[in-house]
């Protein structure tokens, strides 16, 4: 007869990859995966990450980072999304949207301050099939996005929302919660798996990646194309917006007041960059790594997230962006230029 501990390690969980808190780096318009060269860009994101952030980005970026946000102590990667604000249903102002971290946060990791929780993934949470599926890490220079501010469709799986009520994250949808949510609107990036091998980027930043997810939900991604034929790490992000300050001003009925900071009154424009910045060939050792979810499987040190947060970069833009705002902060400068246009023509 087989011990109890024996019969309790057949079925206690196994996990797969990695799950680490990054706090807040910064607020800025500043984009250098889409807009390099550019200050200010269209619209304000929220950084994560190693404090090479800059306006331009080229190189191994992991090798000039001196701190990073994140708990992961070699990971100098850098992770952006565009910024939620509540607009006023009456007055028509906006006021940037907190952001907390996601709960519950595992491994001692209590401490971040804002920020988004990140996953790297090698086949789903539970395995990591690396016998049959080998993960091959991306390599200093590359970077990738996932959505687009422009779309007007229901974006692909894996680009989701949830309606948290106390800490409940209730059903991923793809478009903004239609009531207001008790525990705040929860955001999941979820980006290819699949690379062509060759290029570090693409003219569009993700065509030299290829989508293969069907379904909602940490699952595998399908089989990468002969086009696509390297399977990196399943990189997915989490963000938890605060909304709860904002509920009594949504009345019930009314349409959703919360927009992207590119006045995206739909969900459907939700988008994510990465880009990738580890220290020489720490994430390759943790995606060798069998059953290693979170704490790196002793390969990759953790620091404090208290040290994480003493981390940050100058403000290059110098501009208001929390706070009621009469426009979102590049909005006024871009109606201007429309306006120019106009005239011009």
């Amino acid at each position: 007869m087989k011990s109890l501990t024996t019969a309790l390690a057949l079925i206690a969980p196994v996990h797969a990859g990695l799950r680490f808190p990054c706090s807040t780096l910064t607020f800025q318009r500043l984009d250098p995966v889409v807009q390099p060269d550019t200050i200010p860009t269209a619209h304000l994101h929220h950084i994560v990450g190693g404090n090479a952030f800059n306006v331009t980005m080229t190189g191994d970026v992991g090798a000039r980072g001196t701190c990073t946000t994140c708990q992961m102590s070699e990971d100098f990667s850098n992770y952006w999304t565009a910024v939620l604000y509540f607009k006023h249903p009456t007055n028509g102002s906006y006021h940037r949207v907190p952001v907390v971290p996601v709960q519950p946060l595992l491994g001692g990791s209590q401490g971040a301050s804002g920020g988004l929780t990140v996953y790297y993934t090698q086949y789903d949470l539970s395995r990591d099939n690396l016998k049959q599926q080998p993960i091959k890490a991306f390599p200093p220079g590359f970077r990738m996005t996932v959505g687009s501010p422009t779309s007007s469709n229901k974006p692909h799986v894996g680009l989701r929302y949830q309606c948290l009520q106390g800490q409940n994250r209730g059903a991923e949808m793809p478009d903004f919660p239609t009531k207001a949510c008790t525990g705040g609107i929860f955001t999941t990036h979820h980006f290819p798996a699949c690379w062509d091998g060759k290029n570090l980027d693409s003219p569009d930043h993700q065509s030299h990646m290829y989508n293969t997810i069907s379904q909602d939900g940490f699952v595998n991604a399908g089989a990468c194309p002969a086009t696509h034929p390297v399977r990196v790490p399943q990189v997915a992000f989490e963000t938890v917006w605060d909304t709860t300050k904002f509920n009594s001003m949504w009345t019930a009925g009314a349409p959703n007041p919360f927009v992207w900071s590119f006045e995206g009154t739909q969900g459907y424009g939700t988008h994510a960059d990465y880009m990738f910045g580890w220290k020489g060939d720490a994430l390759q050792r943790a995606m060798d790594k069998s059953e290693c979810f979170y704490d790196g499987c002793g390969s990759i040190t953790k620091q404090p997230m208290a040290t994480a947060n003493k981390c940050a970069i100058r403000d290059m833009v110098n501009e208001v962006t929390d706070g009621w705002l009469a426009e979102l902060p590049g909005m006024a400068k871009m109606a201007s230029t429309k306006v120019a246009r106009e005239l011009h023509v």
